[in-house]
């Protein structure tokens, strides 16, 4: 399984990306980063660090749990009850940017799923999305305003974020059909 992002590489890259939202936005100040469970929240938080070294300013961070949003929650479904973590967005959303952050991006249902979430909240002035990584085959015409590294994959092949604050490491890995 050939590793196509290692710690280095992600750090460089959501540095990059706390750049491009500054470069884009100017003003962070009313922007917050809701991440998607489980690895868009770490990654949210880092982004927010970042984005505070460029800044000096406070980015809030919040954490979405889009399980009861999708589509395919009954055909991926095991056992009587989905898992449902907790959302927690501890601010207002309404009027605000809200930059929503994922690991990977692929057929667009998650982030559809997450668009959903975010609106039962309130009304933000915008929303714009972060991933770490966008691998294509889209299913929706969602497209990532800011992409760590774009992999082009084939439909079969698995692409897996590890992060040091979920699984003990940073890394992204490329695992092809066997």
């Amino acid at each position: 399984m050939p590793v196509v992002m290692d710690a280095d590489r992600i750090a460089r890259a959501l540095t990059r990306i706390a750049h491009e939202i500054v470069e884009r936005n100017r003003n962070v100040s009313d922007v917050a980063l809701v991440g998607v469970r489980s690895r868009g929240v770490p990654l949210a938080r880092r982004i927010a660090r970042a984005l505070h070294d460029i800044t000096g300013d406070d980015v809030g961070t919040g954490a979405l749990d889009i399980t009861l949003y999708r589509d395919d929650l009954m055909r991926h479904q095991v056992g009587p009850q989905p898992l449902v973590r907790s959302t927690e967005i501890p601010f207002s959303i309404d009027d605000r940017l809200i930059i929503l952050v994922d690991d990977v991006l692929y057929t667009g249902r998650t982030i559809r799923a997450a668009l959903d979430a975010v609106i039962d909240f309130g009304r933000p002035r915008a929303i714009q999305l972060v991933v770490l990584v966008d691998r294509g085959h889209r299913e929706l015409p969602i497209r990532a305003d800011y992409v760590g590294k774009n992999i082009p994959t084939a439909k079969p092949d698995s692409v897996q974020v590890r992060l040091l604050e979920i699984d003990g490491a940073d890394e992204v890995v490329l695992q092809g059909e066997e």
